[in-house]
């Protein structure tokens, strides 16, 4: 009597466990950099506003160059509040204070600047600073070039600040000549 051996023919469960747990460590990767994609897409989206609005304060203080570049309603040292917003803003108001507060509530609707709960600080304050200046960084009121810093806050670790430490708080600054 002769025996035949029958040839198996598919996967065994081994090979098919190993698959799965292939394709979950792959799909899991995915998840992974999905997650970082939209965290890397908020932050260019904040950046975008930002220059838009640096940009936007620059275009109203050309187009109403009274004072520049030695004094100017435009200007707003850090530390120092905003001028009270008008009660309208739409036509844009005819003097440079009256504009600048109607800019810093554009700013409040477009970037996340509202008070920290820990110390109530609005970054409106602390952090936005309009100067002269022909030194990066640091407002002495003297020069020809005007400095605009905007900031806002992102989730913590996302900025990286001018000493290459993380932070919750991220700047752009626009250096102009005006």
């Amino acid at each position: 009597m002769t025996m035949k051996v029958r040839a198996e023919n598919g996967f065994s469960m081994i090979e098919v466990l190993v698959t799965l747990v292939l394709i979950s460590v792959g799909v899991l990767g995915m998840v992974a950099l999905q997650t970082r994609t939209i965290q890397y897409t908020q932050d260019s989206a904040q950046r975008n506003v930002a220059i838009i609005l640096a940009n936007d304060l620059a275009e109203m203080m050309r187009a109403m160059p009274t004072g520049l570049p030695n004094s100017s309603g435009f200007y707003k040292a850090a530390g120092a509040n905003f001028p009270d917003k008008p009660n309208d803003c739409t036509p844009l108001p005819s003097n440079a204070a009256a504009q600048l507060a109607c800019w810093a509530d554009k700013v409040q609707q477009m970037l996340p600047v509202a008070a920290d709960t820990a110390n109530g600080d609005s970054l409106l304050k602390s952090d936005f600073h309009i100067c002269r200046t022909n030194t990066a960084n640091t407002c002495t009121g003297t020069g020809t070039t005007v400095e605009i810093q905007i900031a806002w806050r992102a989730k913590a670790g996302e900025c990286i600040n001018s000493n290459g430490t993380a932070s919750n708080i991220c700047h752009y600054r626009l250096r102009t000549q005006i």
